[in-house]
């Protein structure tokens, strides 16, 4: 019982801090003025999308926890979490790209660290981070074109 509770505040944690982040950090009148690249996926895609990986980003941070609370994959995962909050802000409420894109590549960079890291401690935890470096590695391209086309 308990694992589930844990396993519950886990994903908790991670889709409310997101959500509330998003919905403090919405896109405005600055991002529609902004010139984006032909990929550019619309809007309604993105909350669709995160919410998926904060499940599994809160599950692959409970199963890390259960077997090593205070190892490297752990505080790894704690660090990803910290780079993916701190994005949304300096990107959209800030109206830093440049320095978003700093973030964003330390944010991938720790990920695949997570994924190398957990890969020997959880094999299915490594996984789980597999759609997020994914999409964190489309973000990374979208924010530096962004950046670059209205540099």
């Amino acid at each position: 019982m308990r694992d589930k509770i844990v396993l519950a505040a886990f994903i908790l944690l991670v889709l409310g801090a997101g959500t509330a982040i998003g919905l403090l950090t919405v896109p405005g009148a600055w991002y529609a003025a902004l010139e984006k690249p032909p990929f550019n996926p619309p809007n309604w895609i993105f909350g669709p999308v995160w919410s998926v990986l904060y499940i599994l980003i809160g599950i692959a941070g409970w199963r890390i926890w259960r077997i090593a609370p205070d190892g490297r994959a752990m505080k790894l995962w704690w660090l990803q979490l910290a780079l993916n909050f701190l994005w949304s802000p300096v990107f959209f409420a800030a109206h830093l790209p440049g320095v978003a894109l700093v973030v964003i590549l330390a944010l991938l960079a720790t990920l695949l660290w997570f994924i190398a890291a957990a890969a020997s401690a959880d094999r299915p935890a490594a996984w789980l981070f597999i759609p997020y470096a994914l999409w964190a590695a489309f973000a990374t391209l979208l924010n530096a074109s962004i950046w670059w086309l209205n540099a």
